[in-house]
C-alpha cells in the first residue's frame, strides 16, 4: 500500500490510533508545513485511512483501521501458504538426501 510508504503517513497514522485529532494538531510535531502535512492526509483518505469531518472550521481526523485489516489478513493467507510450501519443499530434499 503505497499510502503507508512515507514515514509523514505512517506517524499520523500511529497518532490517530490514539483518538481523533484536529488537522492543525497532528501537523504541530512535523518540520513542515500545515499544506505539506495535508497533502500527505488526503493521501491517506485517498487510500479510506483516514476520515475527516468538519466541526466549525476545524477539520477533524480519525483513523479508519478497515483497510489496514485487510491487508494484513492478506499477508497472513500469504505468510501461511509459503511456510506450507517452504515446510513442504524441506521434508522432500530431506526425503531425498536419505
Amino acid at each position: 500500500m503505497l499510502a503507508l510508504a512515507d514515514p509523514t503517513r505512517r506517524a499520523i497514522l500511529q497518532r490517530l490510533g490514539a483518538g481523533e485529532a484536529r488537522v492543525t494538531d497532528l501537523a504541530a510535531p512535523f518540520a513542515m508545513s500545515l499544506n505539506a502535512v495535508s497533502k500527505h492526509i488526503r493521501i491517506l483518505e485517498r487510500a479510506a485511512l483516514v476520515q475527516r469531518r468538519r466541526n466549525g472550521r476545524e477539520h477533524v481526523l480519525t483513523l479508519n483501521p478497515a483497510p489496514l485489516d485487510e491487508a494484513a489478513a492478506w499477508i497472513e493467507q500469504q505468510r501461511q501458504f509459503w511456510n506450507a510450501r517452504l515446510d513442504a519443499l524441506e521434508q522432500a530434499l530431506a526425503e531425498h538426501e536419505d
